[in-house]
C-alpha cells in the first residue's frame, strides 16, 4: 500500500512537473516572439516599416495600394501586404511582384517629400537586364497637380524589354512626355552596353536642371568609382512636345519644371498580360540599397 502510494505520488508529481515546464516554455516562447518582432513590423529614425509607410534612406514614403481596382500604370494591382513592400535589418527596401488570391500584384512607393531640381540616386541591387520582358522596373519623379503646365513634371529611369525578349539590355533614360498620345523618339534613350552591367548591384542617378537632364550608371554603389554602364544628356535644343492622356492635353514642354508636389517614386509593374503575371511564370523582386537627393 506504501509502496503504491509513493507511486501515484511520483505520477502526479511527474504530471504536474510536465504541466510546469510545458507553461516556462509557452512563457519563454511568448517572450522571445514578442522581443523579435518581424522585419516588416518596426520603424527606426532610419529605416522601417508600420502599416502603408515605410522609413526607407532617411526619408519617409507611403506604400500605393490598389488591390481591388486596377490603377496606373499598366494599368496593375498594387500590393500593400507587408510581405510585398518590405525594409530588411540592413534598411534595403524590397519591391516584389507576386500573385495573391490568384491575381497577380505591382508594387510602387511615393516620397512624402516635395522635391525639385537637383540630383536623385538610387542604388539597386537585382538582375536588372535579366527581367521578364514584360516587367518594368521604374525610379522617377512624378506631380499629379502639374499634368497641364509641365506634362507631370516626370524624369524617369526605367529598366524593361518592353515586350521584346530578344532585348538583352533594360536601362532606359527619358523626360516626359514621350509615349502619350505621339511618340517622340529624341525624348528617351536606350545606351548600349555590354549585356549583364545592370546586374548585381549598381547605381543610377540623374540631374535635373531647368536647361538640361543628365543621366549616368554604374557598376557599384558610388557614381564615378565603379565601370561606367551608361549616361546621356537631353538638353533645351530639343522641341516643345505635348502630353496626351485622358481626352486632355498638356502644354508644350521642353524640360518640364518641378511642380509643388513633385516627388520621387519607386515602381515594379507588369507593362501587359496583367492577369497571367510576368512572362517566365515567376515572381519577381527588386532592392533598392539607398536613395539620396541633394537639391540645387
Amino acid at each position: 500500500m506504501k509502496n503504491r502510494l509513493i507511486t501515484n505520488s511520483i505520477a502526479i508529481g511527474g504530471q504536474f512537473g510536465r504541466l510546469f515546464l510545458v507553461v516556462i516554455a509557452i512563457l519563454l516562447f511568448s517572450g522571445c516572439f514578442q522581443s523579435d518582432p518581424k522585419p516588416f513590423s518596426f520603424n527606426t529614425a532610419e529605416f522601417g516599416r508600420v502599416g502603408d509607410s515605410i522609413r526607407f534612406s532617411g526619408y519617409d514614403w507611403k506604400i500605393k495600394v490598389f488591390e481591388t481596382a486596377k490603377w496606373g500604370p499598366g494599368p496593375n494591382y498594387f500590393s500593400g501586404h507587408e510581405r510585398d513592400v518590405t525594409i530588411d535589418e540592413n534598411g534595403y527596401l524590397h519591391l516584389k511582384i507576386v500573385q495573391r488570391n490568384s491575381k497577380w500584384m505591382s508594387t510602387e512607393v511615393f516620397n512624402t517629400q516635395y522635391m525639385g531640381y537637383g540630383t536623385y540616386t538610387f542604388t539597386t541591387e537585382g538582375n536588372l537586364d535579366q527581367l521578364p520582358a514584360n516587367v518594368v522596373f521604374g525610379l522617377f519623379t512624378f506631380d499629379f497637380s502639374s499634368f497641364q503646365q509641365e506634362a507631370n513634371s516626370e524624369v524617369d529611369i526605367e529598366f524593361s524589354k518592353w515586350g521584346v525578349d530578344k532585348l538583352n539590355r533594360t536601362t532606359h533614360y527619358a523626360v516626359q512626355p514621350v509615349n502619350f498620345g505621339t511618340y517622340y523618339e529624341e525624348r528617351t534613350n536606350a545606351p548600349k552596353y555590354e549585356s549583364g552591367m545592370a546586374d548585381g548591384v549598381t547605381t543610377h542617378q540623374f540631374e535635373w536642371t531647368d536647361t538640361a537632364v543628365n543621366w549616368s550608371s554604374y557598376t557599384g554603389e558610388v557614381i564615378g568609382e565603379g565601370e561606367k554602364i551608361a549616361s546621356w544628356r537631353f538638353g533645351l535644343d530639343n522641341p516643345a512636345r505635348t502630353k496626351e492622356e485622358n481626352g486632355n492635353t498638356s502644354n508644350p514642354v521642353i524640360i518640364p519644371k518641378p511642380g509643388s508636389e513633385t516627388h520621387a517614386r519607386i515602381n515594379l509593374w507588369l507593362m501587359d498580360n496583367q492577369d497571367i503575371g510576368p512572362r517566365d511564370g515567376l515572381g519577381q523582386e527588386v532592392i533598392v540599397r539607398k536613395f539620396n537627393y541633394e537639391p540645387l
